[in-house]
């Protein structure tokens, strides 16, 4: 599961959790590309398994920009943004 918490801070960043696990993912862009993704423990979880960090990793690789863009509408202009289901495997 991908997701922000409600009270986020820069850098941009996902959270990943799987089971009991869970990675913070921080988005790091130059002139409108993702230039870099990196992985932080989140504090007092375990961090994701080496083969959930590859699968989270490729994800939001693909959808880097949608995952900023939605973060730029939450927590910069306010605006409600909608949860996205993804379905199908990369």
């Amino acid at each position: 599961m991908f997701y922000f918490y409600s009270n986020e801070h820069l850098p941009i960043h996902v959270h990943v959790s799987y089971n009991e696990f869970e990675s913070i993912f921080e988005l790091f862009f130059e002139n409108g590309n993702l230039k870099d993704v990196q992985i932080r423990q989140a504090s007092g979880i375990e961090p994701l398994p080496a083969k959930q960090v590859k699968e989270a990793q490729k994800v939001i690789e693909i959808y880097a920009v949608e995952i900023a863009d939605r973060w730029t509408d939450f927590f910069i202009l306010k605006k409600k943004v909608k949860s996205k289901k993804i379905t199908k495997k990369l």
